[in-house]
């Protein structure tokens, strides 16, 4: 029944989505070119606030919890579990004092309004997930970049986006090298909840009615700790965090 219902709300709620992209793309250009980076942020934070708003169109309700635990004037590495686009929309706005920064794959870098031009010139990186070795300068280069400008990363070790909810393994060669190369920054697992469920149809039509969840939790300083002991108690307390892990 969800799902009969939500196909003609579905319609009404991508034309406004599609909207939004279409009419902050025009708006990223002018910010970022004449006004510069400043500028570019805030068009962007306020690109996805809209985003949100449309989401709330279909039921869509969010909680972040331990926002503000977060430590400031430091940079940050964020690593969440990663179950569909929306946790993106999701963290660029409600995290927006920390400047989010993606590492994403290559293929978002080109034919989405907004999106393709935030990725490209907003200091996010884009990889090739089929070529390991290019992945490793460019997250260099990320890391490097939150270390000088006190800025933050966002990276989703699985890899994959989980359809279910249940978590994949982490991998720990992206996080490895944020680390070393953002020594003062801090380390903030983050679990998040339902976001799958607004996608459990696929791309249309959309899940109706989710409460999505966003849990931070203890920041982990990257020069108190071993790489291998930091990647263990950052996956486990993301996963614990996880709904669906706690299921299994």
């Amino acid at each position: 029944m969800e799902k009969i219902i939500s196909y003609p709300i579905s319609v009404i709620y991508y034309l406004l989505f599609g909207l939004c992209l279409a009419v902050f793309h025009p708006i990223q250009w002018i910010c970022l070119n004449v006004f510069g980076y400043q500028a570019h942020k805030k068009s962007v934070d306020y690109l996805n606030f809209f985003l949100l708003r449309c989401t709330n169109l279909v039921g869509t309700r969010y909680t972040i919890e331990n926002r503000d635990t977060i430590p400031t004037g430091v940079p940050i590495i964020f690593v969440a579990n990663h179950q569909s686009m929306y946790d993106i929309v999701a963290m660029i706005w409600y995290f927006r004092r920390f400047h989010c920064k993606f590492v994403s794959k290559k293929e978002l870098g080109s034919g989405i309004p907004s999106v393709s031009f935030n990725l490209k010139y907003g200091g996010s990186v884009l990889i090739d997930r089929k070529d390991p070795k290019q992945a490793i300068p460019v997250i260099k280069g990320l890391s490097e970049y939150i270390e000088k400008n006190t800025r933050s990363a966002v990276i989703f070790p699985e890899g994959t986006r989980s359809k279910t909810g249940v978590p994949k393994e982490f991998a720990q060669s992206g996080l490895k090298i944020l680390c070393k190369y953002a020594p003062s920054a801090y380390v903030v697992p983050v679990s998040i909840n339902n976001s799958w469920k607004m996608v459990k149809f696929g791309f249309f039509p959309v899940g109706l009615g989710n409460h999505l969840k966003f849990t931070a939790h203890k920041a982990l300083a990257v020069k108190d700790y071993k790489f291998e002991e930091l990647m263990e108690i950052t996956e486990k307390a993301v996963k614990e965090g996880i709904n669906e892990y706690k299921q299994v």
